[in-house]
């Protein structure tokens, strides 16, 4: 496997859903440039989730070894890199009380935003202690593609600024019907591609789904990687037009 990536004194911390008193987890500053320089401070509010360009800086996605979500999150925060962890929120009860919960949404993924040169040194020499016998992080690959130099390998995986833009746009919202679903378990209606006009999700776009007998909104940031919204009524939704 292709291994590797190095320090940007840029960010003070990553990105927990751009909540990070959401995690119980400590992070040196609690403003959304500081962690995600490409996400407009205005999403703690609901605003806008926009990225910023950056240099030559792109959404690298890393997996993460197998319970490490937070030793990672730890290790390239250490770096000064910035990177972003989606949580999602169940919906829990105890003793007669509702709360929510946060857990990560891909406890196996880590998303990086960095040069290809800082996540190939990032990646060189990644494990947590000396003696650890596995690699905390290591590349997700591209299987759709293959690398110019070498056919026999795949690059890789870098997630478009617009795509990463409407992914955490999704993630942010703190809705416990927010899920992560499967290709074989969704029913997609007519593949129609629409952006939500109204309500929490307003601004989400992806492609109309039936699950769990309701209408939803799916966005698949890659191969693989779904996520659902709660239910969206037909009259919150209008057919979107990527150009």
């Amino acid at each position: 496997m292709e291994d590797t990536t190095n320090l940007s004194p840029k960010a003070d911390a990553s990105l927990y859903n751009g909540q990070p008193s959401d995690t119980g987890l400590s992070c040196p500053s609690a403003g959304l440039t500081s962690r995600t320089p490409s996400i407009s401070d205005n999403v703690r509010y609901g605003v806008s989730v926009e990225n910023v360009p950056a240099g030559n800086k792109r959404w690298f996605v890393l997996r993460v070894s197998y319970g490490r979500i937070d030793k990672a999150k730890t290790f390239v925060e250490a770096k000064g890199l910035e990177c972003y962890v989606p949580l999602r929120y169940k919906e829990v009860r105890k003793q007669g009380k509702k709360r929510i919960i946060p857990k990560p949404l891909l406890p196996s993924l880590i998303f990086l935003h960095a040069s290809a040169e800082q996540v190939e040194a990032l990646l060189h020499n990644n494990k947590v202690v000396v003696n650890d016998s596995r690699p905390l992080l290591s590349y997700y690959f591209d299987h759709t593609i293959h690398r110019q130099d070498n056919p026999d390998r795949n690059p890789p995986l870098i997630i478009r600024d617009e795509a990463m833009n409407n992914f955490i746009r999704l993630a942010s919202i703190k809705n416990p019907h927010i899920i992560p679903v499967t290709s074989n378990s969704i029913q997609f209606k007519l593949g129609d591609n629409v952006v939500v006009t109204e309500g929490e999700f307003k601004g989400v776009h992806g492609r109309v789904a039936r699950i769990a007998g309701q209408q939803r909104v799916v966005v698949e940031l890659f191969d693989g990687c779904l996520v659902a919204t709660a239910y969206v009524p037909k009259e919150a939704m209008k057919l979107y037009n990527e150009n």
